[in-house]
C-alpha cells in the first residue's frame, strides 16, 4: 500500500531561480531536497573537488598520519584487515595501493565471511603476531571490536582502527549513554562525538581514502595522485548505500567522471564483461550491476577476488577475474530468489505477518544472503526485517530497516540476547545462539513503538507537474541535479487524470510496456512502465484514467531524441 503525499516545503522558487538562472521547477527541487541558503544552493549545483572537507579535520589524523610515517620510514611491516563487502574491498584497496606508493612493507588480510566473520577477531590479530607484523590498520571494520584490539596491544602491536559504522555504547536506565571506543593507538571514524569533522555520512572507503590523502600530503605528493583513488570511493559510496549529500555527492560525481574513462583493467573487464560502456556507467549500474559482482565472491566464495580483479595488471587475468565474479553472482541471484520465496512463505503462514519487526529464521539459508533477503521482504511489508541462518557458530542474521525504526538502537536494547552486534540505523548485523532466537524476536517486538502509519509507504511527490509542461530544455537542467540516489533521490512528479493509449508489451520477461499518455486537453507523451507488462495492462483495463508519478527524459533511439516519461506508479 502506498500514501502519496505532496512536498510542503516553502522558499522563494522564482527568486531562487533568478538568481541561479533556473527554471522555478528545479528551484523547488532542489529545496524538496533540504538545500536551503544561497551558499547552499550554489555548492549543491557547482561544487566540485574543491569543496572536499581536509582530511586533518578527521578526530585523531594527525596521530595516525605520524605513526604511520614513522613506521613506513623505519621498514616495519604493516597488515591491512578489511571487510568482505564492497566497502571492505574497496577501503582495502584504496590502502594497499596506497602504503605501496608510499613505500611500506604492506599485506592483508581479508576475513573469510563463514570462517572469520565480520571484521578483526582474535584468531586473525593472533596470526597477525605470529606473521611478525607491527601494526594493524582496520578498514571498515574494527570500531566494535574492544576486546580484539585489546589482545593486539597485549601482544605489542600498534593498532589504527579506520571505520565509519555506529560507536558501541551502553545505556543507563535513565536513558544516559557511554559510549566505548577500542584501544587503539588511533581512531579514525566521523561517527565519534567529539569528532570535528563537518559531514559524518562517509563510508569505510572514503575514511580510508582521507588517511592515505593525508599520508600522501605528509609525504610531500602532488595534491592530484590521490584523485587515483576517486573512482573507487565513488564505488563504495553507492555500493554501501550512503546518502548522496554533501561531500558524497561531490566524491560521486567527481568519481563517476573518472570510472567514465577508468585506467584499471579489472573494472574495464568488469564492465565489458556486462556488454556495457564506461562511459554509460551511472549509480545505478554500481547499484545493480558492478556492485552485485564485487559483493558476490565475498558471499559466496572469498572477497579476495574480487581485491585481486581491482588489483589486476594483467588484461587476461582481468578478464577471466570478471568472468567468474559475474558467474558468482548469477548464482547468488538465484539462490536470493529461493530463499525469499522460503522467507515470505514463513511469514505468510505463521503469526509473524503480525509483528511489527519481521525477524524469520530461515536454518538452511546460506548466511551471506540474509541481508538480501531481508532486504526484499523490507520491501513487500515496509517494516523492519531480519533474516536469521543457522551457522557452525551458532546463529547469525543480518537486519534492513525502514526510516522511523532505528535497527541498531534497538538491536543495543536486546543486546543481553546477542553474542555480536553493529551496524547503522538502516541496517545491521548480529550473532546469537539459537535458543535466544524466539525471545529475541519477542523482545524486539514488545520495545517497538512502530504504528500502522509507519507501515505505509509514503512516496513524496516533489511536484504535481503538467505532462504539458515538460520541455527539453527543463530535462537538460534536471541533469544539474544528479547524481541521484539514496539521500538525493530521482525528483517524482505527478499528474492526475491521465489516459494511456496503444499499450503495447515488450520483452522476454513482458516486463516493458510502452503507450502514450494523454492528458485532459488532448496533449500526448511517449511513455513507458517498467514491471510487470500483463498486471498493468489488467489494473488499466477499462480504466477511463489514471493518477501517475512519472519522471520525464529524452529518450534515443537510432538517431532520433524525443520526450518520454516513465511511469513508475499509479492509482
Amino acid at each position: 500500500m502506498q500514501k502519496w503525499v505532496v512536498s510542503a516545503k516553502r522558499a522563494d522558487f522564482q527568486k531562487i531561480a533568478e538568481e541561479f538562472h533556473i527554471d522555478p521547477v528545479i528551484a523547488r527541487l532542489i529545496r524538496n531536497r533540504d538545500v536551503v541558503g544561497e551558499d547552499a544552493v550554489r555548492e549543491y549545483l557547482t561544487a566540485g573537488l574543491e569543496s572536499l572537507h581536509s582530511p586533518w579535520l578527521l578526530k585523531d589524523m594527525d596521530r595516525a598520519a605520524e605513526i604511520l610515517g614513522e613506521k613506513i620510514s623505519a621498514g616495519r611491516r604493516i597488515r591491512i584487515i578489511g571487510d568482505y563487502d564492497i566497502d571492505g574491498v574497496t577501503s582495502t584497496y584504496i590502502l594497499k595501493k596506497g602504503f605501496r606508493r608510499l613505500g611500506a612493507d604492506v599485506d592483508v588480510k581479508i576475513p573469510d565471511r563463514i570462517t572469520d566473520g565480520y571484521g578483526i577477531n582474535e584468531h586473525l590479530v593472533e596470526q597477525a603476531a605470529e606473521d611478525g607484523t607491527d601494526t594493524i590498520v582496520t578498514c571498515d571494520n574494527g570500531i566494535a571490536a574492544l576486546p580484539q584490539i585489546a589482545r593486539a596491544k597485549e601482544l605489542g602491536m600498534t593498532v589504527i582502527v579506520t571505520d565509519h559504522h555506529e560507536i558501541p555504547y551502553d545505556e543507563a536506565e535513565d536513558g544516559t549513554r557511554t559510549y566505548k571506543l577500542p584501544p587503539a593507538d588511533a581512531v579514525i571514524n566521523p561517527k565519534q562525538k567529539d569528532c570535528p569533522y563537518p559531514f559524518k555520512g562517509l563510508c569505510g572507503a572514503v575514511v580510508a581514502f582521507k588517511l592515505m590523502q593525508a599520508l600522501y600530503e605528509r609525504a610531500g605528493f602532488a595534491p592530484e595522485e590521490i584523485y587515483e583513488f576517486l573512482e573507487f570511493a565513488a564505488i563504495a559510496t553507492v555500493g554501501d548505500i550512503m546518502d548522496l549529500k554533501g561531500e558524497n555527492r561531490v566524491i560521486v560525481k567527481e568519481g563517476l567522471k573518472r570510472l567514465h574513462r577508468t585506467e584499471n583493467p579489472g573494472l574495464q573487464e568488469l564492465i565489458r564483461v556486462h556488454h556495457m560502456e564506461p562511459e554509460d556507467i551511472q549509480v545505478y549500474h554500481i547499484g545493480f550491476v558492478l556492485g552485485p559482482c564485487l559483493n558476490a565472491s565475498g558471499r559466496l566464495d572469498t572477497a579476495v577476488r574480487a581485491l585481486s580483479l581491482l588489483e589486476a595488471e594483467d588484461r587476461e587475468d582481468a578478464a577471466r577475474l570478471a568472468g567468474d565474479l559475474k558467474a558468482l553472482n548469477e548464482s547468488r541471484k538465484e539462490m536470493t530468489v529461493q530463499g525469499t520465496e522460503e522467507a515470505f512463505r514463513v511469514i505468510e503462514e505463521s503469526s509473524l505477518k503480525n509483528d511489527s519487526v519481521l525477524v524469520v529464521f530461515l536454518p538452511d539459508c546460506h548466511e551471506s544472503l540474509a541481508g538480501i533477503i531481508a532486504g526484499r521482504v523490507r520491501e513487500r511489508y515496509h517494516k523492519p526485517a531480519i533474516v536469521l541462518t543457522r551457522t557452525a557458530d551458532g546463529v547469525k542474521g543480518s537486519g534492513r530497516s525502514i526510516e522511523s525504526y532505528s535497527m541498531y538502537e534497538e538491536l543495543c536494547r536486546c543486546r543481553e540476547y546477542l553474542t555480536k552486534f553493529g551496524g547503522h540505523p538502516m541496517a545491521a548485523g548480529m550473532s546469537l545462539a539459537e535458543e535466544n532466537v524466539e525471545i529475541f524476536r519477542r523482545k524486539l517486538n514488545e520495545y517497538s513503538t512502530l504504528t500502522e502509519e509507519d507501515f505505509v509507504e509514503k512516496i513524496v511527490i516533489d511536484v504535481p507537474m503538467p505532462i504539458s509542461y515538460i520541455r527539453r530544455d527543463l530535462i537538460a537542467q534536471m541533469e544539474l541535479l544528479q547524481p541521484f540516489g539514496k539521500g538525493n533521490e530521482k525528483p517524482v512528479f505527478a499528474q492526475k487524470n491521465i489516459r494511456v493509449l496503444g499499450c503495447r508489451i515488450f520483452g522476454k520477461n513482458r516486463n516493458v510496456v510502452k503507450m502514450q499518455a494523454a492528458d485532459e486537453n488532448g496533449y500526448t507523451v511517449d511513455a513507458v512502465y517498467f514491471g510487470d507488462g500483463d498486471a498493468f495492462l489488467e489494473s488499466v483495463k477499462g480504466r477511463e484514467s489514471l493518477s501517475i508519478l512519472y519522471y520525464p527524459t529524452i529518450n534515443r533511439y537510432q538517431g532520433r531524441e524525443n520526450i518520454q516519461i516513465t511511469i513508475q506508479s499509479f492509482l
